[in-house]
């Protein structure tokens, strides 16, 4: 037969089947006289038959059926006759309604061998005599023999032991690179429901590393040519652009503002050792030494034109630029925009800065910043760029 089934997950269906009935009891011929003169008693009992093979089989396959009610054995006086003087005569009391039947005594079965899987259980049985006062003693087997001496010996707990049951990993908790997956490992026992028993030795493991083939690092993408900058400024962006990640690196904060307002001063910033943790997507101080490589400069110097109108010359040892004579170049030299930086942001939303160069008026050629005037310098222009959202992590 065939199920459909669209229940809840945790409902359970229960499907009974009726077989026929194939064993019967079926009642015997008198066994021989307990006694050879004197009076003495001969029972019938009841077999196990199978209808099928018309064989006697085990009295349990007919105890399966409520309805088979067995058989109770008849009883019958025998061998009347006086004994011989010679062999003693000795009276045989007949039973009766009010004196039982010898009978079968078994002690309760032992402890199954096994909790699951098959295993066997014991006990022991013995034939037993009650007289007219109640005394139950032990008698020989043989008066017994008119039903089937009961099984000393029985298998147990045959059902299967549980097992683990793995079911379905998750998708990887990450949308790019290397994340995890996780799944539900269940105990189930042999009807199929959520148990305890199983070995922790053979649990299957519950989480495992995944690797989702998208990279999660943004491509770096080269500046036009036409918006290439100084290599100076190049430097001073790269270093600047540093972002936090799985291994600890130097990331400086943005620069002060310049100790002066006219004339040579100094710029300071902190740098700090930083590692991002990718589980919770949180950033974590480190100390200094826990980065390698060379930790990028705190302080350096800065100009803010000339004070007063005077020229200052200043050699500042990091960069070895020549501050000088800045107004005899202001025919000369003067900045002009000269295309946009990368985006900031690879999806999002982010921004782009036009660059501003110091170009030579006469051959068109990038000059050095420093024979541009600065407060000529025109004003910072941003554009949005990346503007489509970002897929999830």
């Amino acid at each position: 037969f065939q199920i459909r089934y669209a229940g809840a997950a945790d409902s359970s269906v229960q499907f009974i089947f009726y077989q026929p009935i194939i064993h019967r009891w079926r009642e015997t011929d008198f066994f021989p006289c307990s006694a050879s003169c004197g009076g003495g008693y001969q029972l019938t009992s009841a077999e196990c038959f199978d209808l099928r093979s018309n064989r006697i089989v085990a009295d349990q396959y007919c105890h399966y059926y409520p309805e088979n009610i067995k058989p109770k054995p008849k009883l019958q006086e025998c061998n009347l006759d006086p004994c011989p003087a010679s062999d003693g005569y000795k009276q045989i009391m007949p039973y009766d309604l009010y004196h039982p039947l010898p009978r079968w005594e078994s002690t309760p079965w032992t402890a199954c061998s096994s909790s699951c899987g098959g295993g066997i259980q014991s006990r022991s049985v013995s034939c037993v005599e009650e007289d007219i006062q109640g005394h139950i003693s032990p008698v020989e087997e043989w008066k017994c023999m008119y039903t089937p001496k009961m099984p000393v010996v029985q298998p147990c707990n045959i059902f299967d032991c549980p097992k683990w049951l793995a079911q379905e990993w998750s998708p990887c908790t990450v949308t790019c690179g290397q994340g995890l997956r996780y799944r539900v490992v269940l105990c189930i026992d042999h009807r199929g429901m959520h148990t305890g028993g199983c070995s922790p030795k053979t649990k299957p493991h519950i989480k495992e590393e995944c690797m989702v083939p998208t990279p999660c690092y943004k491509p770096k993408e080269k500046l036009p040519v036409e918006a290439k900058l100084p290599w100076y400024k190049q430097a001073q962006e790269l270093e600047e652009g540093a972002v936090v990640s799985e291994e600890p690196s130097f990331i400086p904060e943005a620069w002060s503002t310049c100790s002066v307002t006219c004339g040579v001063g100094s710029q300071v910033r902190l740098v700090k050792c930083q590692v991002l943790l990718s589980f919770s997507q949180s950033v974590a101080d480190l100390p200094i030494d826990e980065c390698e490589g060379p930790k990028p400069v705190s302080q350096r110097a800065c100009y803010s034109g000339p004070c007063s109108g005077e020229a200052t010359e200043y050699i500042p040892e990091e960069t070895e630029l020549l501050y000088s004579s800045l107004q005899e170049f202001d025919e000369l030299y003067d900045w002009e925009y000269e295309g946009f930086t990368e985006c900031s942001e690879s999806c999002g939303g982010g921004v782009q800065e036009a660059v501003v160069t110091c170009l030579n008026k006469q051959t068109r050629e990038t000059a050095d910043e420093t024979l541009c005037v600065t407060s000529r310098r025109p004003p910072q222009l941003l554009k949005a760029c990346s503007l489509d959202p970002c897929p999830p992590r």
